[in-house]
């Protein structure tokens, strides 16, 4: 015979007829019906992975109780009245014997991730119950053993029953339905994650059309860079049309927009400005002060007194006054942009911002300007 640890041994607490061996700290466990769904007995719940729901016959009181703990299967004491056996297999976190609403907690000796068969048994359950009201507060006659060693998972079972209390409860597990198989509980499982997939998609879907103004966004329009955003909350169905029109189209529609910016705040005659604007049309290299760091640009553009000096609110009027030729300077960097997407977008955005709330009229010269492409004129 192997070693035996004993680890509880002497009178506890119980209430509503139930006590608990846990091993995951943040495990709530479960009830009679999902503890014992499947099972053959229904003294020792242990239809949840690493969670046993223990029953007694005494509702509230004490019962005696010890918990063993086996190198080996130990001998089958006939004293005991009522024996079930079940498989138990510790998760994660120390393994303990718990009262109900921890009032108790008894640590085990049981190792995570080794399988143990379970055995507990019962006497005088019948007379506890029966004389429940004068154990209330003193300890009672019911006995309590639970036994684990290492084996091999199997099926529960009744091993031997006396009494009415474990008819009971024996009668109640088998009347439940049968927990779903791995397989089924993986198909449920995966159709969930499915279905909650699909909900995630189609909300992601349903924002898109309302910022898109209806429409689903390619995903060339969506992972663009530069100021897809600003045209998109200004105008999305231009953006549309942007996004559709082939790559030379889409540097005319920058070019223009640049043009138009620049001439809206009296930029386009300024005599090095102008050398700028030719070039960015022809597609060459910019010239000086524009082929260096921006910073250049600004430097001049605020300096050089031939330059106008205008204001203009922003494009939702919350704004009042911003420099009107230093919104249309960004046209210009925009329209060389290398990616024509992203040159239309930038351009026509820095123009819009040029214009300022009468952006309507500008996004009205373009559609008069590419009929063909964005579309006919509106008021």
């Amino acid at each position: 015979m192997g070693s035996v640890r004993t680890y509880v041994s002497g009178d506890v607490r119980v209430a509503y007829g139930q006590l608990y061996v846990v091993s995951e700290p943040e495990g709530d466990g479960g009830g009679p019906h999902e503890s014992m769904a499947g099972q053959s007995q229904g003294l020792c719940g242990a239809a949840i992975p690493g969670f046993l729901y223990l029953n007694t016959a005494l509702h509230t009181g004490q019962v005696g109780f010890v918990v063993e703990v086996h190198e080996d299967p130990p001998r089958l004491d006939e004293e005991w009245e009522d024996v079930v056996e079940a498989s138990f297999r510790p998760l994660s976190g120390e393994v303990a014997l718990e009262l109900w609403g921890g009032e108790g907690h008894f640590p085990l000796g049981l190792e995570e991730g080794v399988d143990y068969r379970v055995r507990y048994s019962g006497s005088r359950m019948d007379e506890a119950r029966e004389r429940e009201h004068e154990f209330i507060e003193h300890p009672g006659i019911e006995r309590h053993l639970l036994q684990f060693w290492p084996a091999r998972p199997e099926r529960d079972r009744v091993v031997k029953q006396v009494s009415g209390s474990a008819a009971y409860w024996h009668d109640f597990a088998r009347k439940l339905p049968r927990p779903p198989s791995p397989e089924q509980r993986a198909k449920a499982e995966r159709r969930v994650r499915e279905e909650a997939e699909r909900a995630a998609e189609e909300q992601h879907l349903s924002l898109l059309r309302r910022e898109w103004g209806g429409r689903i966004p390619s995903e060339r329009l969506r992972t663009v860079l530069g100021n897809v955003d600003g045209i998109r909350e200004l105008a999305p169905e231009l953006a549309h049309a942007l996004d559709e029109l082939s790559p030379e189209r889409q540097r005319a529609v920058a070019r223009w927009a640049m043009r138009r910016a620049f001439e809206e705040a009296g930029l386009a005659q300024v005599g090095w400005i102008a050398p700028a604007l030719d070039a960015a049309e022809r597609g060459q290299r910019l010239p000086a002060p524009f082929d260096d760091v921006h910073e250049a640009v600004w430097d001049r553009l605020f300096a050089d007194p031939d330059v106008p000096q205008t204001m203009v609110a922003s494009t939702d009027g919350r704004t009042p006054a911003m420099l009107q030729q230093a919104m249309a300077v960004a046209a210009l960097f925009g329209a060389v942009e290398d990616d024509p997407l992203r040159a239309a977008l930038d351009a026509l955005y820095a123009a819009a911002v040029t214009f300022g709330p009468a952006y309507g009229t500008l996004f009205a010269e373009a559609r008069s300007a590419f009929p063909d492409e964005l579309g006919p004129a509106t008021a």
